[in-house]
């Protein structure tokens, strides 16, 4: 008994609940397979609730994977996003805190999302994309002032 007492206090509400969301539907039906054919015949378990677990075990990976295709979705459509910024002015703040401003010329797709590729060689990401702007009125000189 001490066995199962020192076992089971090493392991804590938060690990199970770890171990329970790596669990995928296959594995959940291997352990319900197991379950059944384990079961004692003259006290069976009841078949609603091991419905209802099914069932919510099919919801939460239809969430799950709901989850995966909007984050999905969303990445695309930053990066087409930002593909639009090509030939573009932007200012942007660089990891380090700098601000650097150039022309976008091309966009890349990294594991934190697009980022703009400037003239300047910097690379900025779009979450830290401070200004856009038409190239050609920043880099029009300004007018000098008229004589008398």
């Amino acid at each position: 008994m001490s066995a199962i007492n020192s076992a089971g206090s090493s392991s804590s509400p938060a690990s199970a609940t770890n171990a329970f969301n790596k669990l995928s539907s296959e594995d959940f039906v291997k352990i319900m397979l197991t379950e059944l054919s384990n079961q004692d015949p003259l006290a069976p378990n009841d078949s609603k609730a091991i419905l209802e677990q099914i069932s919510s075990i099919r919801s939460i990976e239809s969430d799950l994977s709901l989850k995966t295709a909007l984050e999905s979705l969303v990445k695309q459509s930053q990066f087409s996003s930002a593909g639009g910024l090509i030939g573009k002015g932007v200012t942007g703040r660089l990891s380090d805190g700098a601000i650097v401003e150039g022309l976008v010329l091309s966009v890349a797709n990294g594991r934190e999302g697009p980022a703009v590729n400037l003239s300047g060689g910097w690379q900025v990401k779009m979450t830290d994309v401070i200004e856009i702007f038409e190239a050609e009125v920043r880099a029009a000189p300004t007018p000098a002032p008229s004589a008398p």
